[in-house]
């Protein structure tokens, strides 16, 4: 799925990079990022709804 987001909130100060990922994320109706980025990581896991895990936390939940 390619998507579009129709805005790009400023979220992450510190990386505004990243702050297209999180648009794009919310775009899709996505319902985890995988990341090892720290400014993702440091959100606190979570971003309106979309869980923030690390790469290990998403092998982990697969492998359930």
């Amino acid at each position: 799925m390619l998507v579009t987001p129709s805005e790009v909130p400023s979220v992450v100060a510190n990386d505004p990079a990243d702050d297209h990922v999180l648009a794009c994320a919310l775009a899709a109706g996505a319902d985890l990022v995988v990341s090892g980025d720290r400014h993702l990581l440091d959100l606190g896991g979570t971003y309106q709804g979309i869980r923030i895990v690390t790469p290990a936390e998403a092998v982990e939940k697969i492998g359930r």
